[in-house]
């Protein structure tokens, strides 16, 4: 059997489309198309279901991807590693948000860059889940970091940290209440009081408050600003109360530029996944920089 057939095949059944599978083999879609038909004729059995959105895979398409692809993924790694002792240097393209790539991840693949000979190149860009896990299923990115399980097999995802969110606010805001009245009466005390946040729908206050407050908030954004360094920014300078990731804003917290404004028995959290195309963890820069950051994220607090 042809392998370029299994490969093919394979690449459709995590894709669940012949057209994404066709963007990642860097093939035309008819020539995806006719490949499946041609193993479907040696086979004598269809391996997919045709839909409006995609394809399904059969039982038989199940079975087959099941049996193949641990061996194609093996020719990869071996494939991969002979390229390695060829360049010592390869090219890893990571995505993921802004502030938590910037202050976290790229910190840490940045050692492992200069590691001994044991180096790649990175390349890094930013964008929201959504954005990121497109470009990765797409196949312009090697490595993602996502605030959102994928769903499918096309990706797998590992989950890599939680970050817990914290409600500050500059010192003279936190004047406006005394202590203990904002535990006693809960979000009502805070609806006067302006916010900043990262866009118009309250992301980050809108999860806070349904966690803390079991409530929706009542105030809108006196400042949105599409960044959360620059949320902290403004909240340090005193625009308003911000829900914050406490790796970011614990800094300021210990200077005394910003105040919790609460410590609620739960905090609420959030979790960042590290993922991939399925399959591409053979390759040996991808898995590198994969363990690298799990080994980080144990000391991110």
């Amino acid at each position: 059997m042809d392998l370029a057939l299994l490969r093919t095949f394979v690449t459709v059944h995590r894709a669940g489309s012949f057209t994404r599978a066709a963007t990642l083999l860097g093939l035309s879609q008819p020539a995806v198309t006719s490949q499946i038909r041609t193993l479907e004729r040696q086979l004598g059995r269809p391996l997919f279901l045709r839909q409006a959105r995609g394809v399904t895979p059969t039982t038989i398409g199940d079975e087959l991807a099941h049996k193949a692809a641990p061996h194609l993924d093996a020719l990869v790694e071996i494939t991969e590693t002979g390229l390695e002792e060829d360049s010592s240097v390869r090219t890893l393209h990571l995505a993921g948000p802004p502030e938590f790539t910037a202050e976290r991840a790229l910190p840490a693949l940045t050692e492992l860059t200069g590691d001994d000979g044991q180096s790649f190149a990175l390349r890094a860009s930013f964008g929201n889940a959504e954005e990121t896990l497109e470009g990765l299923s797409a196949g312009h990115h090697d490595l993602a970091i996502s605030t959102a399980r994928p769903r499918g097999s096309l990706l797998t995802a590992t989950a890599l940290c939680d970050e817990e969110h914290v409600l500050v606010a500059a010192p003279r805001w936190a004047g406006h209440f005394g202590p203990g009245k904002l535990r006693r009466k809960g979000a009502s005390v805070l609806e006067n009081l302006p916010v900043v946040e990262v866009h118009e729908s309250l992301p980050f206050i809108a999860r806070y408050w349904a966690s803390v407050f079991d409530s929706r908030p009542a105030a809108s954004g006196t400042v949105i600003v599409p960044d959360l360094r620059a949320v902290l920014a403004c909240a340090t300078a005193g625009a308003g109360l911000a829900v914050l990731p406490r790796y970011l804003c614990a800094p300021a917290l210990e200077r005394g530029e910003v105040v919790a404004l609460l410590d609620p028995p739960v905090p609420p959290l959030r979790t960042y996944f590290l993922v991939v195309r399925t399959g591409t963890l053979a390759m040996p820069h991808i898995a590198r920089a994969h363990e690298w950051l799990q080994r980080a994220a144990v000391d991110w607090d």
